[in-house]
């Protein structure tokens, strides 16, 4: 059994890809000529709503962007994830991705993919890239439809640096012993909550929080 947790951010982190890319691709494959052109004609307009609102509050954006789910199919949804995984996420992984997670495999870590994407949409890029566990948001369906609301409390933010502060307790990880990779400062309290964090691909914010206090910071978007 794995000593320790590593627990990776998604978007940004491994992928060159985020979950606004992911809805497009369901709102542009709703199975009609007529149902695409009006979900798709729906994304496009609501896409600046969506990067203003992710700029104010994060928990806010993900409240904001779930409800565009409301109304579609969770078979549907289910199909389309692994067609998005093959056609969008795949070849979107950053050339580093495979070396830094066989880096946490050779320290006996056990490997979590922790992101505010919903579970479906993640779990083939955790099957492909071998992870043993996925923390995700998970959509709530009542009779195979989508209401628009998360399972909560929402995966993001603080809720992340809880979800693996909880999952550590549940595998008998040590927290201290533990790694944590995000790209982005709102991870900042997935990233304290472990023993060794590491910043990647960070953005500025994290990259000066990364540097005061001596983080490691590397790159996955280079081979």
């Amino acid at each position: 059994m794995a000593a320790k947790g590593a627990f990776f951010d998604v978007d940004g982190t491994l992928i060159g890809t985020n979950i606004v890319h992911a809805f497009a691709y369901y709102a542009m494959n709703q199975g009609s000529i007529l149902a695409t052109a009006l979900q798709t004609a729906r994304t496009v307009l609501s896409v600046p709503l969506f990067w203003a609102t992710d700029k104010v509050n994060r928990k806010l954006f993900n409240e904001l962007f779930y409800s565009y789910y409301r109304g579609q199919s969770e078979d549907r949804l289910q199909v389309l994830s692994q067609e998005l995984f093959e056609d969008v996420i795949l070849p979107a992984i950053h050339p580093g991705t495979p070396r830094l997670l066989e880096q946490a495999r050779r320290a006996e870590c056990r490997i979590v993919l922790c992101t505010g994407a919903l579970d479906f949409t993640v779990e083939p890029l955790a099957r492909h890239l071998g992870a043993d566990d996925v923390i995700a948001n998970r959509m709530h369906f009542v009779d195979g439809v989508a209401t628009g609301k998360v399972v909560p409390p929402i995966v993001e933010g603080a809720h992340k640096a809880l979800a693996i502060r909880e999952y550590c307790l549940r595998q008998g990880l040590p927290l201290d012993q533990s790694y944590a990779y995000s790209d982005s400062f709102s991870d900042y309290p997935m990233l304290a909550v472990v023993g060794h964090p590491t910043a990647v691909n960070p953005d500025l914010r994290l990259r000066g929080v990364a540097r005061a206090y001596e983080w490691p910071i590397i790159r996955t978007t280079q081979g």
